[in-house]
């Protein structure tokens, strides 16, 4: 089964500088390897700030646009883990393991199988 681990946290927690943000980057990239040598990487990224985001809606068959994230919340996405694991407990291992969950929050979604897709 796939499974989507989706990355929140603040975005005032966690590294902040360039320096810190720099000295946490082999956490991910041993992260990934990991994921990738136990053949559960289905693909991934990181997000740029939530203020980079521009949120879509049609009303009345017309296109609103806003700036940022629809919801204000105090945790952004961040990012994303697409992965295989063979049942949910094996996906919430794998999502403990994710560096930001110290500091943040990882919602672990079951990805939806469309026949014929």
């Amino acid at each position: 089964m796939k499974y989507a681990l989706l990355i929140y946290s603040s975005e005032a927690a966690g590294p902040q500088t360039e320096e810190e943000m720099m000295a946490e980057m082999p956490q991910w990239f041993a992260y990934t390897e990991e994921l990738d040598s136990a053949g559960k990487n289905l693909g991934g990224e990181a997000l740029l700030p939530a203020a980079t985001a521009t949120t879509v809606q049609v009303r009345d068959g017309k296109r609103i646009t806003t700036d940022g994230p629809f919801a204000e919340t105090k945790e952004v996405l961040g990012g994303f883990y697409i992965i295989e694991a063979a049942d949910l407990d094996e996906a919430l291992t794998w999502a403990e393991k994710i560096p930001a969950s110290p500091y943040g929050s990882i919602e672990v979604r079951p990805v939806m199988e469309i026949p014929g897709a």
